[in-house]
């Protein structure tokens, strides 16, 4: 039974993950703990928790591995630069610097960063390194509850590959086929994400939900998509692609398009951050999501021509584009896919662990054949009731303890039955970017003015931003066109027709907030511009008492799902503690909160209308 801890840092997403004989005993993202978004520093707060859930120190490691190999990144940045030479030397200029003075030294950054964890005998300390696709592959496959299945990851760059297809069988994975930098499927979609005004890296899925604000009729959304296929891009018969570098800046540059040229093309200027949004905008986020699945669908027949494998699993940061996965899983080339639920560089952690464990050290692989390896990706750390109980006492709260948790259940339902917006913090935390009901926000779906509240109010984030629902697994056939389980909330399927109210002739037409204000169906604040939703199925067996919840909500009201968005603000990392959630709950509109077995109300809280002495400022992202 090999004890291997993995690690994923210095780029962004950093995380750690403890494996031991294949089992998945932790996994959880630095952020969460540090309570910055994104950071890329190395993860010694979840190395640790990951350690302590486990129950070992350091020198009981069979293996500590990273989750990529910066030699092989160092000479494709030497090799980028030789070949644009004389372009990039500022670019050149930033970044060798940094790769001489620390990355070229990586094995020295990550024993630094195991002393401050804890102290440990580096002889004892075996220090292995994978490459970034094969911990993407091994991420999806090895979890998945397939004995045998093609592998597809997609993202920006590892060291080399921007995308990959491959063959899992039991503890081993064959790679068949890469796509090399600089021609990237997530490159070209980070660069419309820029384009648009949002940050690279974090705002692809603000790109994606912006997109069902285009017009699919507007001759300029197709005038878009013809312009990215003829000037931008060559899509091939496989799904590979060619990307003029003349109209790109991201291999050898500080951004990552040529402003001036693209404007050009497309004859709109770059969008500035927080920037009003146009027609013009939401047409291209349309375009370039419509020409992101036609490449996802070539990639994933190719894949199936490759490996005549029934089953699919997919990972990489393109593989969280849960709208290109809807389309896939409606294309019915593969009978099933599995998408791993961290399936950007979070996950690497845990894919770099897994591929040590299989195929370093020949590790035995048990398939169920029905259940996933991810435990619903409920990997992170809990809270015991004393510790929630010091908290109250830290923060003189009021509260009410129910020792009953079904009478727990039905009165947090009755409070989002009439209106009220409820933090619900439980359990394990998620790994992975979604709150799947551990770490989450709720609200009524019927209630057509909850998005509105919820995205103003209560996130301070874009208005147009849409939620996704939670619904009993039992009732998603009832609301959805959706064929498969989907409890990483990683498909989006259409809203069925029953519930789908008629639109008026000129809806396209309207302003842009009119169109998101328009009646479209009985659960109008989890249902998009086109009819679709982002669905998370609950199941009992992963998690009891988030399937209790919406139950005691259906008994009240007939409908069995509910808003779910992360219990966060716009820039925060998901919340980690109880502190963190009480905080977020005293510092925005939310109305109740639930922490294990205690309820708090907002306005019986000490002074709980100053929400400034709770409020953190958090960058923007």
């Amino acid at each position: 039974m090999k004890k291997v801890l993995g690690i994923s840092a210095f780029y962004h997403d950093s995380a750690a993950s403890l494996t031991i004989g294949g089992n998945i005993i932790a996994a959880a993202q630095e952020e969460r703990f540090t309570r910055e978004k994104h950071t890329s520093a190395f993860p010694v707060f979840a190395i640790k928790y990951c350690l302590e859930e486990a129950g070992l120190e350091i020198d009981e490691l069979d293996a500590v591995v990273f989750y990529d190999k910066p030699l092989l990144k160092f000479e494709r940045l030497l090799q980028t630069y030789y070949a644009f030479a004389p372009k990039g030397i500022r670019s050149f200029l930033k970044a060798i610097p940094v790769w001489l003075n620390e990355k070229m030294f990586l094995k020295k950054l990550i024993y630094d960063g195991l002393k401050e964890v804890g102290s440990y005998d580096r002889k004892n300390v075996k220090l292995l390194f994978t490459e970034h696709h094969l911990s993407h592959a091994a991420s999806a496959f090895y979890p998945s509850p397939f004995k045998s299945a093609a592998i597809l990851t997609i993202d920006g760059v590892g060291e080399w590959t921007t995308a990959s297809i491959s063959l899992g069988t039991d503890n081993e994975i064959q790679m068949l086929k890469e796509m090399e930098f600089p021609h990237s499927v997530g490159l070209l979609y980070s660069a419309f994400t820029y384009y648009l005004g949002f940050t690279v890296n974090s705002g692809e899925y603000k790109l994606m939900g912006l997109a069902p604000y285009g017009n699919p009729h507007s001759p300029q959304t197709h005038d878009f998509i013809q312009k990215i296929k003829k000037n931008l891009i060559d899509i091939k018969d496989d799904g590979s692609i060619w990307m003029d570098q003349s109209y790109f800046s991201y291999a050898t540059g500080l951004r990552m398009v040529h402003d001036k040229k693209w404007a050009q093309l497309f004859g709109i200027s770059r969008r500035e951050a927080e920037a009003d949004l146009t027609q013009d905008h939401c047409n291209l986020a349309l375009a370039i999501q419509i020409v992101t699945e036609e490449i996802v669908l070539k990639m994933a027949h190719e894949a199936k021509k490759l490996t005549n494998s029934d089953y699919l699993c997919l990972a990489g940061g393109v593989a969280l584009n849960c709208v290109a996965n809807g389309k896939l899983i409606r294309e019915n080339i593969f009978k099933d896919i599995y998408i791993q639920p961290a399936a950007g560089d979070a996950g690497g952690a845990l894919g770099a662990a897994l591929a040590i464990n299989h195929i370093y050290f020949k590790g035995e692989r048990i398939v169920s054949g029905s259940d996933d390896g991810m435990s619903g990706s409920y990997l992170g750390p809990e809270f015991s009731d004393k510790e929630i109980h010091s908290m109250n006492k830290k923060v003189k709260a009021n509260f009410i303890k129910y020792d009953n948790f079904s009478e727990l259940a039905r009165i947090a339902a009755t409070k989002l039955k009439d209106g009220n917006v409820v933090g619900w913090f439980q359990g394990r935390m998620e790994f992975g970017p979604r709150a799947l009901g551990n770490r989450s926000i709720l609200g009524d779906a019927r209630n057509p003015e909850m998005q509105k509240k919820l995205n103003l109010k209560i996130k301070y984030r874009e208005g147009f931003r849409p939620f996704a629902p939670s619904v009993l697994y039992e009732s998603c056939s009832t609301y959805f066109d959706l064929d498969t389980t989907s409890p990483y909330m990683l498909f989006v399927a259409p809203v069925k027709k029953e519930h789908q109210h008629k639109l008026p002739e000129n809806y396209y037409d309207l302003p842009l907030w009119d169109r998101l204000y328009t009646q479209r169906s009985t659960i109008q604040s989890v249902t998009h511009l086109d009819f679709s939703a982002r669905i998370q199925t609950v199941h009992h067996s992963t998690n009891p008492r988030y399937h209790k919840l919406i139950a005691s909500f259906k008994e009240l009201t007939g409908v069995g799902l509910l808003v779910n968005t992360s219990f966060n603000v716009r820039g925060e990392p998901i919340v980690g503690t109880p502190f963190d959630a009480y905080r977020c709950f005293m510092s925005t509109e939310m109305d109740y909160v639930v922490i294990g077995d205690y309820l708090y109300c907002k306005t019986e809280q000490p002074d709980w209308q100053n929400k400034d002495k709770w409020m953190v400022t958090f960058k923007m992202d």
